[in-house]
């Protein structure tokens, strides 16, 4: 991919409200549209055509997912994976693995691996069985190299656009509950989680219907893996229509009596995607979205006038997502169909292919229409 195909990347289909509505879901992904509508300065009604529309093209979607972290990715269960293919291939590698559940992200990068593939299981038996008998048997692969997250300091779900004003955002962010004492999650939560995995936006009554519990035990449960961090719940949106469409990956060398401060610092940083404390002779991953290929060396720059004591081992940009976060995406980041993470499964087990094509149409908890 060329820098001008960079640069050609833009937010031509998506117009201001388009943008302020994304980064409302971003903050608050279930909020009602009667709730919203007075915060955007737009009517319900149309709020919900709008979402209808940018779901239907790909342009944005919601999802839920297993939280990492907190009992479904603990320490050594997170692992991003360089993959190298045979020549010719990484095409067909890539949607190889991206139709595997353990397989939560697949992206095509520069430099001195042809795929990086964040991989997600509940315990490191798993995790181990899919990197030896899965990753590592698929057609195509030559090599693996994996790194071990021990310690997340921020991953998507937190990252936004900006378009929201600083009263908007704070109208939207209600006062969550205590943590709840710390549990695993049960087979029961974890259909929840799948089940909200589409559409992140679909009604506590159909969520209940398909689960066959009752909608108060179905909102009870959703609370509680929410406020306990066992579920994430994301709006995300096409990475070409973001004003951000370069993905930059940067491999660190922090010292470790710095690890904690330096990450933390950048996970607050609003171009951070990612970042990751991961094992290797680079100690620390970070994942920025940037607005032009030009901006990657200017970015490395800041960060080593900043932390003196950091040195910046490798650096690459994406240059196509097939998976993130179980969507299936188009060449330009559109969503183009969906694979459970069910990072629960056995990995060996999984079958050929069980992705979920097209979007869900769900309007939310109003089921307003035009």
């Amino acid at each position: 991919m060329t820098q001008e195909s960079f640069r050609s990347w833009g937010r031509d289909d998506l117009d201001e409200l388009d943008l302020s509505l994304i980064h409302a879901l971003q903050v608050a992904p279930r909020v009602p549209w009667t709730e919203l509508g007075p915060v955007l300065g737009a009517d319900p009604v149309t709020l919900a055509r709008r979402w209808r529309r940018l779901v239907a093209s790909g342009s944005a979607w919601t999802t839920c997912y297993p939280g990492p972290g907190r009992g479904s990715f603990d320490p050594g269960c997170l692992a991003l994976v360089e993959v190298d293919a045979e020549r010719g291939r990484v095409g067909e590698v890539a949607r190889r693995l991206a139709e595997d559940a353990h397989a939560i992200a697949v992206e095509h990068l520069t430099g001195g691996r042809d795929l990086l593939v964040t991989v997600g299981a509940p315990d490191p038996a798993t995790l181990t069985r899919y990197l030896q008998h899965r990753l590592s048997a698929a057609p195509g692969v030559t090599a693996s190299r994996t790194h071990l997250v021990t310690r997340l300091y921020q991953e998507g779900s937190s990252w936004r656009l900006r378009s929201l004003d600083p009263g908007q955002r704070r109208s939207l962010v209600t006062a969550g509950d205590d943590a709840p004492r710390p549990r695993r999650v049960t087979d029961a939560e974890r259909e929840l989680v799948l089940a909200l995995g589409l559409d992140a936006r679909v009604p506590v009554a159909d969520l209940a219907r398909v689960l066959g519990v009752s909608a108060a035990t179905a909102a009870r449960r959703l609370a509680w893996l929410v406020s306990s961090g066992h579920a994430r719940l994301r709006c995300e949106v096409a990475h070409s229509l973001s004003g951000w469409p370069v993905c930059a990956t940067l491999w660190v060398s922090v010292p470790p009596g710095e690890l904690e401060a330096v990450g933390g610092a950048l996970a607050a940083h609003g171009d951070v995607r990612l970042c990751a404390a991961v094992t290797g002779t680079a100690n620390l991953c970070v994942v920025t979205w940037l607005r032009s290929v030009g901006d990657v060396p200017v970015w490395e720059a800041d960060l080593v006038r900043r932390f003196p004591g950091v040195a910046v081992l490798d650096r690459a940009v994406t240059l196509e997502v097939a998976k993130r976060m179980g969507r299936l995406l188009t060449s330009d980041g559109r969503a183009a169909g969906y694979v459970p993470l069910d990072i629960w499964a056995d990995p060996v087990a999984v079958p050929e292919s069980h992705a979920l094509q097209g979007p869900s149409l769900g309007l939310g908890d109003e089921g307003l229409d035009e």
